[in-house]
């Protein structure tokens, strides 16, 4: 089990985090990202999905309204899945997720509070949280080890709970 906390100084620092972390991925593996508008989610998938080798930085987008993105420049797919739009059971019913979760994939979720269904796959729990303008604390519950050396992966302290 690793439970890292992270200090993300700008855009490039978040994709830069998320690249480091998203090289260590394997599938299947649930990713749930949650913080407020603007934490920088989206921001980070761009570098999971990079990490991971699914799609380039600049092809990754926010899902907002087509609600599920899917990158398969991997070998194994990556779902860019946001539920913020999602109002009830029937409304993600839509999406198709029993599908994606039938896959060898690896299904990135912000807004995972509307995510409400079974599923048996590792949770890796990331939340992002606004420090000053363009600083981010990103607090990561993995249940599998992360890299914990300073370089590549810059870990400002370890955490128990959050």
């Amino acid at each position: 089990m690793s439970k890292l906390e992270i200090e993300s100084h700008s855009s490039d620092d978040t994709i830069a985090r998320g690249r480091e972390i998203g090289a260590q991925l394997s599938a299947p593996l649930l990713i749930l990202l949650s913080g407020d508008l603007g934490a920088g989610k989206t921001t980070l998938t761009k570098g999971l999905a990079s990490g991971f080798g699914a799609a380039s930085e600049e092809e990754i987008t926010s899902p907002t309204f087509a609600l599920v993105h899917r990158y398969s420049g991997a070998s194994v797919p990556v779902y860019h899945v946001d539920l913020y739009r999602i109002e009830g059971t029937r409304d993600l019913h839509t999406l198709g997720l029993e599908d994606v979760f039938a896959e060898n994939a690896i299904v990135i979720v912000e807004w995972p509070d509307r995510l409400k269904m079974h599923h048996d796959w590792t949770v890796l729990r990331v939340h992002l949280e606004h420090v000053a303008d363009d600083s981010r604390r990103i607090l990561i519950d993995a249940p599998f080890e992360l890299a914990t050396d300073p370089n590549p992966l810059k870990r400002t302290r370890t955490t128990t709970d959050f």
